[in-house]
């Protein structure tokens, strides 16, 4: 017997769009880096980092699927999970979740490094330069360098997950992240709508946050 399903919401749309503003941006960072457009570079560097900083938030206060909570599980749950004990909901799995939490952290790290990395006398720094020593500017911008490709590095695991995921599982991730829904059986529950107020505040914070940033974190009050 063949058991019902029934389309059901997976992702928001902050989530969605935050989910794209990071392909998007991470190479848009490498065009212009390659380029020598610094420019776009550290204006494009202050929007990653604003973005970055709505998603944090968004984990916390968003809907119930964008929650770290949700998808964040300790070591058994992924054992579990890789005996094939799902449980059944919709969202990120226990071992997907390392891979959101890895490029998280490492998008965060690069997009700090660049922050006080650069040179003021080729006109390329980060808006945080100033509140550094030259050798320490130096030194995060030699890493700031060598760690994207950690980035690019782990962003092609995610790409390969996902290939694997549609042909070895025929479960495809990249329309749901793009419509916000899937087919789902018929006793999943979809995902909570996120709240209007909770944007807000994510987006105000995320917004404030980067632009403090990008004034060069001049003292508050």
């Amino acid at each position: 017997m063949i058991e019902a399903e029934h389309k059901v919401a997976v992702w928001d749309w902050p989530v969605r769009l935050s989910h794209w503003s990071f392909a998007i941006l991470v190479l848009a960072m490498w065009y212009t880096a390659e380029n020598g457009l610094w420019y776009w570079h550290t204006r494009l560097g202050v929007c990653l980092l604003g973005v970055l900083v709505f998603r944090l938030i968004w984990g916390f206060i968003g809907s119930r699927t964008a929650r770290f909570s949700q998808f964040v599980k300790g070591p058994s749950a992924i054992l579990a999970y890789l005996r094939g004990n799902g449980e059944g909901k919709v969202g990120h799995s226990p071992l997907g979740a390392l891979s959101v939490l890895a490029l998280l952290g490492a998008m965060s790290v690069q997009v700090g490094m660049g922050l006080f990395a650069g040179d003021p006398f080729d006109g390329a720094t980060g808006p945080l330069n100033a509140l550094v020593g030259v050798a320490t500017a130096d030194m995060l911008t030699e890493w700031h360098e060598v760690f994207y490709w950690a980035v690019l590095g782990m962003a092609g695991l995610h790409l390969l997950a996902i290939a694997f995921y549609a042909g070895a599982k025929h479960d495809d991730l990249v329309t749901p992240m793009v419509t916000g829904s899937r087919e789902a059986d018929a006793d999943v529950e979809g995902n909570s709508g996120g709240s209007a107020v909770r944007f807000a505040i994510a987006f105000a914070m995320a917004a404030g946050i980067a632009g403090w940033v990008w004034l060069g974190a001049p003292p508050l009050g």
